[in-house]
């Protein structure tokens, strides 16, 4: 049994697997996933700046995001477009 700290509430809870939120809390974490991962399908270049201003998600949380494996990083590089 672990003992575990929400990221959002701060809750301490115990649960049989390592986890970063509570259950109470799980719902907020998928919405916010899933509009992040809509939003890239349609933008896939886009960066957590930009995600951050079109959806209003902080972008220390799709940081966060990131960090836990739930979104893949690009290694692409970047081009000036002709004027």
């Amino acid at each position: 049994m672990y003992t575990n700290v929400c990221k959002h509430c701060h809750k301490v809870f115990h649960s049989k697997i390592r986890t970063l939120c509570c259950k109470d809390c799980r719902a907020e974490d998928e919405d916010q996933l899933d509009d992040i991962v809509k939003y890239l399908k349609e933008y896939p270049n886009s960066n957590a700046l930009q995600i951050s201003e079109e959806l209003g998600i902080h972008p220390y949380v799709i940081l966060k995001f990131m960090e836990e494996g739930w979104l893949g990083e690009s290694t692409g590089s970047f081009e000036k477009l002709p004027d």
